[in-house]
C-alpha cells in the first residue's frame, strides 16, 4: 500500500495545454448533448408530424404553404420562412427530413460532427420550425435553431473526429455565453414586470400545479412549505438576473454562475414536463465551463485525449476567419434583441431576423393561479345529453383520470398535448382545428386517436363528441381515496358534434378541412 502511494503520481496536464484556457472538452460535451437534444426533437417529428400536420393532419401543412402564398407570393414566403417544403411536402417528404435529421443526431451522439453536418441538422429542423404552424410555436424551437447555429462553427469544415486537429475558436464560445445571457435575462426580466405573483414570492405556489404538463414530482413540490417555495422563487431570480451577469467574468466567478444556471435547469426538469427546453438551456451554460473543469469530473481516457489533440493542434486561418465574421453578424443582429430586453414592453421568444440566427427569449412571464383543462368524450348513446354514457380520450401527458400519477414525458415534446393546454385558458374559436379533430373522433381516423393514449371507441366510432371544460387542483398526498387529483366540471367547452351536424361540414369545407 505504501509503495502504491509513493508511486502514484496525479493526473495533470503539460505544460503546453493549459487546462483554464482550452475548451476541447467544453466543444465534446456541447456537441454530445445538443446531438441528443436534436435526437429527440426529430424523434417527436417522426411520431406525430403526419397527424399535426400531414396531408390529413390538424393542420395540414399544404394549406398553411397556399396560406402565405396567396399573401405574399411564394418566393417572399420562401425567403421569409426558408424551409425544404415549399419544395415537396408530401406526407413522405415530411418521414424522411424527420428521419435523415434523427439517424444524423443519433451520428453527432456518437461523437462524430463537422461543420456540414451541424449545417444540415440545423436546415432540416428549420424546415418543422417555419411551416409546422402552431405545433412548432414554442421558444425552445427557435432557441434549438439558434444553439444549432453556432454549433456549426465550433467544429471544422470536414474533420469529423471528436478531437479534431482544430481547436474550438473562442470566439464562439464568447457567443454561447452571449446566448444563455440572453436565456436567462430575458426569463428574469419578464417575470419582474410580467406577474406581480413573480415580484412578491408567491409564483411557486401555483406553478406546479398549473403549469402545462406535470411530472410525478410536480404534487410533492407543490405541497411544499410556502417558506421554501419563496426561497425558490429568490433562487431562480439569483440564476436568471444575477448569475448571467456573470458569464464573461473570470473563471471562477464565470464557474460559480454557470453551476447557478444548470442547477436551476434540473430543477425545473425534475418537478415538470417541458419538454427538452431545460436540457436546451443547458448548453449554452456550458461554454462557462472550461477544460479544466471538466477534466475534474470527466473520465481520464477522455480528459487524455483532449490533452493529445491539444499538444497536436493546428491553427486554421479559415476556421478563425469564419469565426469572427459569425462573431460580427451575431452583434449586429442583437441589437433588436437587446433593446427589446430591456423595453418595458418585452416579448418573449420572438425571431428577429428569416433564420432565427438571435432571438429574445422568456418562459412564465405570467403564472395561471388555476389549472383548466379540456377533456374530449365521446359516446354511443343516441341520448346527446349529459345523462348519456360519455367517455373520456385519455391524452399522453395532460391529466384526465382522477387516480392517475402524471408521467415523466420531459425531454420528449407533446406537442397536441400541449397545444390543448393553451386551448383551456381560451375559447374553441380560438383553436379552430379542434372542429378538424372532432370530425376526425367521429370517424375513428387512426392518426387523430395517435395523439391520445387511449381510445374509447376502438370497436366502431361514436355518435356524438364534445369537449369539456374542467377545473383541476391536486389532491392532497395520503387522501384516503388515493387521488392524484380534484377536478370540477365548467361546462361545455366545444358543443356536442355528429357526422351529420351541416354546420361543422360547412365549416370545415371553408376551411379546405373537408374536400
Amino acid at each position: 500500500m505504501e509503495a502504491t502511494y509513493r508511486n502514484y503520481k496525479p493526473f495533470s496536464f503539460p505544460s503546453a495545454f493549459n487546462s483554464t484556457q482550452s475548451y476541447w472538452l467544453t466543444r465534446f460535451v456541447i456537441l454530445r448533448l445538443l446531438g441528443i437534444i436534436y435526437a429527440i426533437a426529430f424523434l417527436v417529428a417522426i411520431n406525430q408530424i403526419i397527424p399535426l400536420i400531414g396531408k390529413d393532419g390538424l393542420l395540414p401543412i399544404g394549406n398553411g404553404i397556399k396560406m402565405i402564398s396567396n399573401a405574399i407570393g411564394t418566393t417572399e414566403g420562401f425567403i421569409r420562412l426558408p424551409s425544404l417544403f415549399w419544395f415537396n411536402h408530401s406526407d413522405g417528404m415530411l418521414l424522411f427530413v424527420a428521419w435523415a435529421g434523427f439517424i444524423f443526431s443519433c451520428v453527432v451522439v456518437a461523437g462524430f460532427a463537422n461543420a456540414i453536418l451541424l449545417f444540415v441538422l440545423w436546415f432540416l429542423y428549420m424546415s418543422f420550425v417555419h411551416l409546422g404552424q402552431d405545433w412548432y410555436g414554442y421558444g425552445w424551437e427557435i432557441q434549438l435553431l439558434e444553439t444549432g447555429f453556432l454549433s456549426i462553427f465550433l467544429c471544422p469544415l470536414l474533420d469529423m473526429r471528436p478531437f479534431p486537429k482544430r481547436a474550438p475558436p473562442f470566439q464562439i464560445i464568447v457567443l454561447f455565453r452571449w446566448l444563455i445571457f440572453r436565456i436567462m435575462l430575458g426569463s428574469g426580466l419578464i417575470k419582474i414586470r410580467g406577474d406581480e405573483i413573480w415580484r412578491n414570492g408567491t409564483a411557486l405556489y401555483y406553478h406546479f400545479e398549473t403549469q402545462p404538463i406535470p411530472g410525478p414530482l410536480s404534487r410533492w413540490f407543490h405541497f411544499l412549505p410556502h417558506r421554501i417555495l419563496k426561497i425558490g422563487v429568490w433562487f431562480n431570480f439569483l440564476a436568471e438576473l444575477i448569475a448571467p451577469l456573470f458569464a464573461f467574468r473570470p473563471r471562477t466567478a464565470r464557474h460559480i454562475a454557470g453551476v447557478i444556471m444548470v442547477l436551476l435547469q434540473l430543477n425545473i426538469f425534475i418537478s415538470g414536463n417541458l419538454s427538452f427546453l431545460n436540457w436546451l438551456t443547458i448548453i449554452p451554460a456550458l461554454a462557462c465551463f472550461d477544460d479544466g473543469f471538466w477534466s475534474r469530473i470527466l473520465p481520464r481516457k477522455l480528459v487524455a485525449k483532449a490533452k493529445a489533440a491539444a499538444a497536436n493542434q493546428e491553427t486554421s486561418k479559415p476556421m478563425q476567419t469564419t469565426a469572427w465574421v459569425v462573431t460580427i453578424v451575431v452583434v449586429f443582429l442583437s441589437v433588436g434583441p437587446v433593446i427589446n430586453l430591456f423595453s418595458s414592453r418585452q416579448v418573449m421568444n420572438t425571431s428577429f431576423d428569416p433564420l432565427d440566427l438571435v432571438n429574445t427569449y422568456g418562459a412564465f412571464g405570467t403564472v395561471g393561479q388555476e389549472r383548466y383543462n379540456v377533456i374530449f368524450e365521446g359516446t354511443w348513446d343516441d341520448d346527446s345529453t349529459d345523462k348519456a354514457n360519455w367517455q373520456p380520450y385519455i391524452y399522453k401527458g395532460l391529466p384526465v383520470e382522477l387516480d392517475k400519477r402524471p408521467p415523466q414525458i420531459a425531454p420528449y415534446h407533446l406537442r397536441f398535448d400541449w397545444q390543448i393546454w393553451f386551448a383551456g385558458m381560451s375559447t374553441a374559436d380560438e383553436y379552430p382545428w379542434v372542429y378538424s379533430l372532432a370530425w376526425k373522433l367521429l370517424h375513428n381516423d387512426a392518426n387523430a386517436v395517435s395523439l391520445f393514449a387511449k381510445n374509447p371507441f376502438k370497436d366502431k366510432p361514436p355518435k356524438y363528441v364534445r369537449a369539456v371544460l374542467y377545473r383541476y387542483a391536486f389532491a392532497k398526498p395520503g387522501n384516503a381515496q388515493k387521488l392524484w387529483w380534484t377536478r370540477e366540471n365548467l361546462g361545455l367547452w366545444l358543443p356536442v358534434l355528429s357526422v351529420n351536424n351541416q354546420q361543422l361540414i360547412d365549416y370545415l369545407k371553408n376551411e379546405g378541412w373537408l374536400k
